[in-house]
């Protein structure tokens, strides 16, 4: 394997991957681009010391660059500055403070408006409530906030998505504002780091890549083998494991149990319901 990420790639997997079965080989070019995405890190706690207007204007500028379905462009970003407003956005979550202490903080919105009121003003009205606008919409804002991480992260800036705010969408579409067809796919805190943050350890591609056709058969092993690779590095103390009171307290309390867990607790049961006042009807 060439030794140029070799660093990298065992930080973040926890030992240099294979690609259908396949360690990487040969010379692969030095890239701070791909330094940067393979190490990147989240960050929750800034610096008291603001980003200049300047550069987060060309930031916003490289998201919407990001690729979009069909050109039909559907996102939004709304950049909470008022100080009551933010302070509502976070006294959603007090168990997110960053949200409101962070020097900058976007909200990413899937827009689906916007392009109905195009096809009304062009002659051509056509509804774009469906699940294909919908999902549409989604992923055009999931792209934009995605590209506008990997630009701040390019200029030194940290970052931490906030996805928890669509659990509260009567409140968020209040504070800021949203007509119908307009959704809060996730906010972004933004500033320049105070303390280095971390590299979460993601689970090894052979779990997560196929060739071919879909095959999970080796996926629980595999699975076990990266609960204790990650348990090494980060172990999740006995007093942070989730609802013992409903599933116990387990020996072994690795990132599986913890997202099973977690999933069997789901959030956002509000959203749908929130989506469909609004005019999304997911035909």
């Amino acid at each position: 394997m060439s030794e140029t990420y070799a660093p990298d790639l065992t930080q973040r997997f926890g030992a240099p991957p294979a690609f259908d079965g396949h360690t990487l080989a040969g010379a692969v070019d030095d890239d701070a681009a791909l330094h940067r995405i393979l190490g990147r890190r989240t960050h929750r706690d800034y610096a008291p010391k603001p980003v200049p207007e300047a550069l987060l204007g060309v930031l916003v500028s490289a998201a919407l660059s990001a690729s979009s379905k069909s050109d039909f462009q559907q996102a939004s970003i709304i950049r909470v500055v008022d100080p009551a407003k933010r302070a509502a956005l976070a006294a959603l979550i007090p168990a997110m403070p960053w949200i409101g202490t962070s020097p900058v903080f976007y909200v990413f919105c899937g827009d689906a408006r916007r392009l109905e009121r195009l096809c009304e003003l062009r002659g051509h009205p056509q509804g774009n409530g469906r699940l294909e606008g919908f999902f549409n919409a989604a992923v055009d804002a999931a792209l934009v906030m995605q590209t506008f991480i990997l630009a701040a992260e390019s200029m030194g800036l940290g970052v931490c998505p906030i996805s928890v705010i669509r659990n509260h969408p009567d409140a968020v579409g209040e504070i800021l504002g949203l007509p119908d067809k307009v959704f809060p796919v996730a906010g972004l805190c933004i500033g320049w780091p105070a303390r280095a943050g971390f590299v979460s350890m993601r689970l090894p591609p052979a779990v997560t890549v196929h060739v071919d056709r879909y095959d999970d058969a080796d996926m629980p092993g595999l699975v076990d083998a990266y609960d204790r690779s990650r348990d090494a590095r980060h172990s999740i103390p006995p007093d942070k494991q989730r609802s013992p009171q409903k599933f116990g307290a387990a020996a072994f309390y690795g990132w599986s149990e913890d997202k099973a867990r977690q999933a069997a607790e789901p959030e956002g049961g509000a959203f749908p319901v929130w989506l469909r006042k609004r005019g999304f009807t997911f035909d």
